[in-house]
């Protein structure tokens, strides 16, 4: 998925321009698979940020700089 593409999905998600739970639900998993995030990390960084409300820019930013931690 395109940095564009991601920025465009999360700015319909943020605005709720989406028909059912089911179409938002299948918005984020699209973004999760395509970010290549832990299920969940991106609702995460929408509904609950970290600091303050995020931009659709900022969230997918945090998205492609995620690592997940080494063990």
């Amino acid at each position: 998925m395109s940095r564009t593409e991601a920025v465009a999905l999360v700015g319909r998600v943020i605005a709720g321009d989406h028909a059912s739970e089911d179409e938002l639900d299948a918005c984020l998993e699209r973004l999760d698979r395509g970010l290549a995030c832990p299920a969940g990390y991106i609702s995460d960084l929408i509904h609950w940020p970290p600091v303050h409300d995020l931009t659709p820019e900022e969230v997918v930013d945090r998205a492609l700089a995620h690592r997940p931690i080494a063990l």
